[in-house]
């Protein structure tokens, strides 16, 4: 196996947990040296793929579907404006305010995109009429297994006059792997994208489809970035009901042995401008892994650029890992995998003990076309999210959680410092010992600074000074009772925490919204609360449904009951010190379908989102000025 490092085009997930002890807390505890190799050949590359799956197979196959994943999604309301005719609107709540990532409804201020029911809208915000519709083709093709299932997780980016529409089917293709090499005719399942043209009524100009699942994508200029993983579907015999786990192991290892190195090469196919069919596979000379790697997937990143009008091959690269979660900036792509994590029932045993830690390659933006692969590096514990990763100055601020209380260990948490140095991401510098026996609930940063949010029966937020790279602290603590899974940043040196109350016993007790002040940094203080016992919000977890409107300071959450008894919109304004309700929204129609699940600005109408309609409300007064069904 060549122990060169590899160039190569390819985007930057976050991932990383297991189960383990924690750390002592040292920040001088050296960063494993690592790095993305290449293969010689594609028998290289079978040898070292067979081996590391025969590590990994239990008696039930490969893991993969059911990896104990800790994850939540993200930089916020933040208003765009424009040197010619489009108002005032919002965006998408991302992380990074110059990697877009993609969600069910869009705006550029001229017309606003939704995605229900695998039906795309156009709707004009200024006549508060729909423009267009088109449904789109979710079935896999000629050839589709009617039992593989149904797309869905219908998301969008939008690019002036352009949409991509991603779709996926959960879980993988149907079919034993030697089906999968030799299946002639078009794919079915996997990942689905739509590259559709909105000037005039909204049409398919291009077609693409991968085997594997869609992880997330991220544009950043007129390049979209996706990250899809696809898992090796290996023939594994059905050996009797009174086989030995060790007899089935031994079994399953022989099958891997017979498995061709296409297995693990996903397949993909497209459609271009023309209508013209392609297809191709991802190549063994564009497959790399990270040293010593166990992991049965493969990332395949892919790259499209959106000022073309058409869709290509999308230039696919390929590492061996499994990531969930991906962070990127307007320079670079994070992509981080979990080491030792329990994935399944079978396996958890065998890695208690295991030093949790985390491994991130980080990918060059900068030139045109494919990323190219920079450096590597770990740290040890699990991330909660892409949150907990940020690039500021030059390096890279990992907060991880070590140990898990679901195995009886353990925990505690901490911030770390990378700095690129060559092919290695170096440790400079560390803040550990945070939230003794509790685990990470929320992370923000904001340029120098850091919070973090920390739970098992009160609330600890963290303030830290992270100024320093080699030398960061902490500078503040709060113990409150409940948590925050998302930090927001406000205007005038506030913090808004969404998550939930919780009595002494650290029992959730319905929705909280928390409003800091973080002015001091030696001394951050809740200055108002919002409680309501008998709602929960998707915002705590799904940073993409929470509106901020820095303009009027204008919060919008979706809400429902315990119950599942009513759906809808709270809307709250953020006012210097208070947090007081403006009132709420509901949609007409089926609850089931009426839940509000986004909300926008576009000048001075806020529009909420579900899967009955569009409802355009005076921000104000929340009177009422239109109501757009979906049927």
């Amino acid at each position: 196996m060549r122990r060169g490092i590899v160039t190569l085009a390819a985007v930057a997930l976050v991932a990383g947990c297991t189960a383990g002890t924690p750390e002592p807390d040292r920040a001088d505890q050296p960063t494993v040296g690592m790095r993305l190799v290449a293969f010689d050949s594609c028998a290289d590359a079978l040898a070292d793929l067979r081996a590391a799956a025969k590590k990994s197979v239990n008696p039930f196959g490969l893991p993969g579907s059911l990896r104990d994943v800790v994850s939540a999604e993200g930089a916020a309301g933040q208003v765009y404006r424009t040197a010619s005719a489009p108002p005032e609107h919002s965006t998408t709540n991302n992380h990074e305010a110059a990697a877009d990532e993609p969600d069910q409804v869009k705006t550029d201020g001229t017309r606003i995109v939704t995605l229900t029911d695998d039906t795309l809208r156009v709707v004009d915000p200024a006549r508060r009429a729909v423009t267009g519709t088109l449904a789109l083709d979710t079935t896999g093709g000629p050839g589709r297994d009617a039992t593989e299932g149904d797309w869905t997780g219908a998301r969008l980016l939008l690019h002036g006059d352009r949409a991509v529409v991603f779709l996926r089917l959960h879980g993988m293709p149907g079919g034993r792997s030697a089906d999968r090499v030799a299946r002639p005719g078009p794919l079915a399942g996997g990942t689905k994208l739509f590259l559709v043209d909105l000037t005039g009524t909204p049409r398919v100009t291009g077609t693409y489809r991968i085997e594997g699942e869609l992880v997330e994508a991220r544009k950043v200029g007129d390049t979209a970035r996706v990250v899809v993983r696809s898992y090796p579907d290996v023939a594994f015999p059905a050996l009797d009901r009174d086989a030995t786990d060790e007899e089935r192991i031994t079994a399953n290892r022989a099958a891997i042995d017979q498995t061709p190195v296409e297995t693990w090469l996903p397949r993909y196919e497209w459609t271009d401008g023309g209508g013209a069919r392609h297809d191709g596979r991802l190549p063994c000379d564009r497959l790399s892994r990270p040293d010593g790697h166990s992991a049965s997937a493969v990332l395949s990143l892919l790259s499209f650029d959106l000022g073309v009008g058409g869709l290509t091959d999308g230039e696919p690269v390929g590492v061996v890992a499994e990531g969930d979660t991906v962070y990127g900036t307007d320079r670079s792509l994070y992509v981080a995998d979990r080491l030792g994590v329990a994935v399944d029932r079978t396996t958890v045993a065998s890695l208690a003990g295991r030093p949790l830690s985390t491994e991130i390659h980080r990918f060059d933006l900068t030139a045109p076309g494919r990323p190219r692969y920079v450096a590597s590096g770990t740290v040890p514990g699990y991330l909660v999210s892409q949150y907990a990763i940020s690039e500021w100055e030059g390096h890279l601020r990992v907060a991880t959680t070590i140990g898990s209380r679901r195995t009886g260990g353990e925990t505690s948490s901490g911030v770390y410092v990378l700095r690129t140095d060559g092919p290695e991401m170096r440790r400079v510098g560390a803040v550990t010992g945070l939230g003794r026996d509790e685990e990470i609930f929320a992370v923000r940063y904001l340029g120098a600074a850091a919070y973090l949010v920390t739970f098992r029966q009160t609330d600890p937020l963290y303030a830290l000074d992270l100024s320093d790279p080699t030398a960061p602290r902490t500078t503040g603590e709060l113990k409150i009772t409940g948590f925050s899974r998302h930090l927001q940043p406000l205007a005038g040196g506030r913090l808004l925490g969404v998550g939930q109350e919780a009595d002494r016993r650290g029992r959730a007790q319905g929705l909280l919204v928390s409003l800091f002040d973080v002015t001091d940094p030696a001394k951050p203080t809740r200055i108002a609360r919002y409680d309501q016992p008998e709602l929960r919000s998707t915002a705590d977890h799904d940073p993409k449904a929470l509106l901020y409107w820095p303009a009027t300071g204008l919060l919008v959450l979706p809400v429902v009951t315990h119950e599942w008894a009513g759906r809808g919109a709270v809307v709250l304004r953020a006012d210097g010190t208070t947090l007081t309700e403006v009132g709420r929204i509901t949609h007409p129609g089926d609850e089931r379908r009426a839940g509000i699940e986004r909300s926008l600005m576009v000048g001075d109408t806020l529009w909420t989102v579900s899967g009955a309609g569009l409802k355009a409300t005076d921000p104000g007064t929340l009177a009422d000025r239109a109501w757009l069904p979906t049927t």
